[in-house]
């Protein structure tokens, strides 16, 4: 098993649509860089049905699994213990093995987004919006609850997912305030705009971005920029990528699959960039 730990280890992530992933670029630009040469990172297409089998067919040579959609929450009754993190919004995208064969969950999303907001200077807010209230916006709520002092206003389309977003803000202890998506514009003058939605929804917004705004986080990468980060950027605001997001998530990932620390966060952004270039 030492040598094993040394030498031949495995990694991928896991999801349904993967082929788009960026996880492998950016993991073995980190292998790469830490020389860890007998290490692979590949991408499995696997949806709920599929995962407890694949996951009890993992051998001792495997270190770890990233998880996308949509098996973030299915991978919960498959683990031997779960973060807090990761506890506290129902949510592991990140499955470490550890030596002695346990499952360990966690999720690095949130602590990720807190770090990419760090980089750009935003250390604390008075208040924010978050647009969307999907999958990622609760996520978004985790991180915010570390950034920000005051009240988040959630612009959603359904009063079910206004449910939703009401029974996280009580569940993460953050002061929630429920904003119709007609109203979007309104959040744009926010301290810290956080855009958790599907490509092309905020594309509307652009035209209501105000003269002097403040803090941009898109959580979209591809296609970058967004008409609405590009806007922003023009006049002159701060805008946080989805990239800064996937690095900064999977360094956390890396150092706690193979144990080393820190992870080349730069050789990991730089073959980010140069993977979305070429396509």
């Amino acid at each position: 098993m030492a040598s094993m730990a040394a030498d031949a280890r495995r990694a991928a992530v896991l999801g349904k649509p993967i082929a788009h992933s960026l996880s492998p670029v950016l993991h073995r630009a980190a292998y790469a860089e830490l020389g860890l040469e007998g290490w692979t990172y590949d991408r499995f297409e696997i949806d709920e049905a599929a995962l407890p089998a694949f996951v009890d067919g993992l051998g001792p040579e495997w270190a770890g699994l990233s998880l996308t959609m949509p098996l973030k929450r299915a991978v919960l009754p498959l683990l031997d213990e779960i973060s807090e993190t990761a506890r506290s919004v129902e949510a592991v995208n990140t499955l470490v093995l550890t030596e002695d064969g346990r499952r360990v969950g966690d999720n690095t999303d949130i602590p990720g987004m807190v770090a990419a907001l760090r980089e750009h200077g935003i250390e604390q807010v008075d208040s924010a919006a978050v647009l969307g209230a999907g999958a990622t916006a609760s996520s978004a709520l985790a991180a915010l609850a570390r950034v920000c002092a005051g009240e988040i206003t959630v612009y959603v389309r359904s009063e079910g997912r206004a449910a939703e977003m009401r029974a996280w803000g009580e569940r993460l202890d953050v002061e929630v305030r429920i904003a119709d998506w007609a109203d979007a514009a309104e959040a744009l003058r926010a301290p810290l705009v956080v855009a958790t939605t599907p490509a092309g929804t905020t594309d509307a917004l652009a035209a209501a971005v105000p003269e002097r705004p403040a803090a941009l986080f898109d959580v979209l990468y591809d296609p970058w920029p967004t008409p609405l980060a590009a806007r922003w950027s023009m006049f002159g605001g701060a805008v946080v990528s989805g990239l800064d997001l996937l690095v900064h998530q999977a360094v956390l990932q890396v150092e706690q699959m193979t144990g080393r620390s820190p992870a080349p966060l730069e050789a990991m952004r730089r073959a980010g960039e140069k993977a979305l270039a070429d396509r």
